[in-house]
């Protein structure tokens, strides 16, 4: 729900909270390290060796300094070097207990929280007050769900909150969706990426104290304000200022794009103090001031939540609001918050589209062409099998990414495949399946897709729109290698004024031969190697064939993603259409062995046939192979039983009735 995007090449970072689910701290328990200069430096001088220009050097060195200070929130088994997909692909190791996240048990009084509040929404939903006069979600609504501890779930009860773990509030918002995705945005919004998260992961004690009751009550709701007119893919490029003046700081400049913002909220507030990204918790004056307004604009997408852009013009704030610089400067606390964030985009996409697959089987059963409905033809039965693959991937990733942040990993990378999937996944079940098997009615006014089209599509920009964040994947994955095999011949060719070593003359072979040894000795052994991982769990015979087809070319992946690195060198940066589609292809592994492991536990005979099929789609399109009859009779059976229900993956949804019913005659 938040139109908040990553730089080119960044990473996204996000902090994990302890078993109580609050997130005062990262898994380390320690202070923020300082950025590793000395890489820094090198990166620095590898761009300008690149051919990039001293501001463009500046700015990606900004960035690479912001993750190294996320990193260093997470102890050393928690980073990205431990993540399991990094260990996959670098050491060719699947230990089985990092892909499958135990659901945990749900604390009755944090049950009691997400019951009254699907309840909440419920009533409103049927009386018809979800919306206000301006077509928002209604203060009444937001007041009510405040009641009932909605706006909390995520903030420890010592400060008023619900303390869920991440690992049940992601699959709840999922619930959430399944009545109305928008409700669901605002509460990633305002826990996962608005003020909560800063607050409670950089904010002193007095901060917390002041704040997180607020926002745990729902008194403040909560908004981040990153993106500007000129920063959004660059965020480095921001132009509001704050400049201290005796007790305060004097905000001046322009943010675009925020979603949940009106005057009376509590903002995290991105901005410029000497020179340096830094932020302020401002609570915004209740109504507009000549040094603050709104700038409204017409906007096709959240068209149900109120997204505006913000004017400051001298705005006093008091200084104590500052986040201590010394935790964590403004690009590094912008980050940490939106691998939750991505999550629940995922999250919300799965509930998203179990409407649309609820939707379109009463249309399928309804509709007649040639005498019979089209829920017998092959076609649609294929779009519903399909449509089942999806949410069955999503539901995998939401569970086992939520799972990994509350057992303390960084996760960048896992969040990352969250999010692209599950935003490019309801863009496919949007346009693909739910508008081509609804034909024409699917642009009335009043039809789910008609009315909801923008909010479909839109997720593929928020968190990072998906290529950008493609690369941002990429970029974690080899910065380890690099610097362990790449940086040593960097930095030899930046002192020796050598650009293009030829390894081939004597004094280039003998000035380079010990990176060339140590590259050349990892080289030997990756193409010895094999696949290995930890005891698969029982699984269906199909399942665990997809996930050894995963695990294996994960494996394989190291020694032609380091190709790739060692073909383009210092132009990789520049090669982003290799990257992408390199990247692309790993995302889809992660996929197939995420889902076929998930699949593995559940029972429901449906949820393990969708999790097949999808894995079976995936392969085909990794391995370019053409669809068998086998797989097309796979999932075409599949959408035959759910278009003849019950189907678990819609139960308790309640279909839009037909419009515009003809008479059969």
């Amino acid at each position: 729900m938040s139109t908040q995007t990553l730089p080119t090449g960044a990473v996204d970072h996000d902090g994990t909270p302890p078993a109580s689910g609050s997130n005062t701290s990262g898994p380390s328990a320690a202070a923020p390290r300082p950025a590793n200069t000395a890489n820094v430096s090198f990166a620095e001088a590898a761009l300008r060796m690149g051919g990039k220009g001293v501001e463009e050097v500046r700015r990606m060195g900004a960035v690479d300094a912001a993750d190294e200070q996320v990193e260093s929130l997470f102890a050393e088994r928690y980073q990205t070097t431990g993540s399991p997909i990094h260990r996959a692909i670098w050491d060719a190791d699947v230990s089985v207990e990092q892909w499958m996240a135990p659901a945990p048990a749900v604390a009755p009084e944090v049950q009691t929280v997400m019951r009254n509040s699907l309840d909440v929404v419920r009533r409103h939903k049927v009386a018809g007050t979800l919306l206000d006069s301006e077509n928002k979600i209604s203060e009444q609504v937001l007041n009510d769900l405040a009641g009932a501890g909605y706006w909390g779930l995520l903030i420890d009860r010592k400060y008023g909150g619900a303390g869920a773990a991440f690992s049940q509030f992601a699959p709840f918002l999922t619930r959430m969706a399944t009545i109305d995705p928008t409700i669901a945005g605002l509460a990633s919004v305002h826990g996962c990426i608005g003020a909560v998260d800063p607050v409670q992961t950089f904010g002193s004690v007095d901060q917390k104290q002041h704040w997180l009751p607020l926002l745990a009550s729902g008194e403040r709701l909560s908004a981040f304000a990153l993106t500007e007119p000129c920063a959004g893919t660059d965020l480095t490029a921001l132009r509001t200022t704050a400049v201290r003046d005796g007790d305060e700081y004097v905000v001046t400049g322009e943010k675009l794009f925020i979603t949940n913002v009106r005057p009376g909220r509590t903002i995290g507030l991105v901005c410029l103090i000497d020179q340096k990204p830094a932020v302020l918790v401002v609570d915004l004056p209740e109504t507009e001031t000549a040094e603050f307004r709104l700038k409204k604009y017409g906007l096709y997408a959240l068209k149900h939540c109120h997204n505006q852009g913000l004017i400051f013009n001298g705005l006093r704030v008091p200084a104590e609001n500052r986040l201590d610089p010394d935790q964590g400067d403004g690009l590094t606390v912008a980050y940490h918050g939106l691998n939750r964030g991505r999550v629940s985009l995922c999250a919300n996409a799965a509930g998203a589209m179990r409407q649309m697959l609820a939707d379109m089987v009463p249309w399928a059963q309804f509709r007649r062409t040639y005498g019979a409905p089209i829920a017998n033809r092959e076609l649609v039965r294929r779009r519903l099998g399909r449509l089942a693959g999806l949410i069955v991937g999503c539901d995998a990733l939401v569970e086992w990414c939520a799972g990994l942040l509350d057992q303390g990993y960084r996760g960048e990378m896992e969040c990352i495949v969250a999010k692209i999937f599950g935003s490019e996944a309801q863009k496919e079940a949007a346009i693909e399946l739910h508008m081509k098997t609804h034909g024409g009615r699917a642009f009335l006014r009043g039809h789910v897709f008609g009315d909801n089209v923008h909010e479909f599509l839109a997720p593929c920009i928020y968190e990072g729109e998906g290529e950008v964040l493609g690369m941002a994947f990429f970029k974690s994955l080899v910065k380890q290698h690099g610097r362990t095999y790449f940086e040593p011949i960097g930095k030899i060719m930046e002192e020796s004024g050598v650009r293009k070593p030829n390894f081939a003359n004597p004094a280039h072979a003998w000035a380079f031969r010990k990176p060339l040894m140590a590259y050349a000795k990892w080289l030997v052994g990756n193409k010895l190697r094999s696949a290995h991982h930890s005891a698969w769990p029982d699984m269906p015979k199909d399942l665990r064939g997809h996930a050894e087809f995963a695990a294996h070319g994960l494996a394989k992946a190291a020694g032609e993603i380091s190709s790739v690195m060692t073909k383009h060198q210092l132009k990789l940066a520049d090669r982003q259409c290799r990257m992408a589609e390199l990247s692309s292809r790993v995302q889809s592994l992660v996929v197939v062995l995420c889902t076929s492991l998930y699949a593995s536990r559940q029972t429901d005979d449906i949820v393990r046939r969708a999790a097949d099929c999808l894995c079976r789609e995936l392969t085909r399109q990794l391995t370019g192979a053409r669809p068998s009859d086998q797989d097309l009779r796979a999932l075409t059976d599949l959408g035959a039983a759910i278009a003849d229900g019950p189907c678990s993956l819609t139960a308790g949804i309640e279909p839009a009735p037909v419009m515009m019913p003809y008479q059969n005659r």
